[in-house]
């Protein structure tokens, strides 16, 4: 599969026990909307797709889980800090809110323009103002005022963006 069919929805964590089950921290709640038999890793620049022998939730943004063919803590270990990605295809449903993170991969528009300015390539939400981080490396502030309209089937965003924004 590739990149752009995955969003972003978390990470590994340390191993815990000794049987290869990890911690995975996420910051999506697709687990909430759809019912999923895998997720996607990314090794060594690969997306691999692993698959849920069980898994339980520990709160409301980490569960432990155990992948088939992980039955050790070195092998847990060698995917502890690999980036998690869910397919977009099972997570698509206009019906839902969308999240953040199922942002990545979407074009942002200017909408007076209607250039295209970039397209989201991750998302900074480690400060009070949510940042897209566009591929050509332009940081947009994630902020609803901006937003005119979100087309999800065509993937786009509609932004009109403050003058100057883009000459930073």
């Amino acid at each position: 599969m590739h990149q752009a069919d995955l969003y972003p929805i978390g990470r590994i964590g340390k191993p815990h026990g000794v049987r290869g089950e990890l911690t995975f921290m996420f910051d999506d709640n697709v687990f909430d909307r759809v019912d999923a038999d895998c997720v996607f890793l990314r090794v060594d620049g690969l997306m691999v797709p692993f698959f849920f022998e069980e898994y339980r939730f520990r709160s409301d943004t980490t569960a432990l889980v155990k992948f088939e063919g992980v039955d050790t803590m070195e092998r847990a270990r060698e995917l502890t800090g690999c980036d998690v990605f869910f397919p977009r295809h099972l997570a698509d449903d206009d019906d839902a809110p969308l999240t953040l993170q199922s942002l990545v991969g979407f074009t942002i528009v200017d909408a007076p323009t209607q250039h295209v300015v970039g397209t989201i390539a991750a998302i900074d939400d480690q400060t009070a103002n949510v940042l897209f981080c566009l591929d050509n490396g332009h940081l947009i502030p994630a902020n609803d005022d901006l937003v005119t309209g979100i087309d999800q089937q065509a993937r786009t965003i509609t932004m009109r963006l403050p003058d100057g924004l883009l000459d930073l």
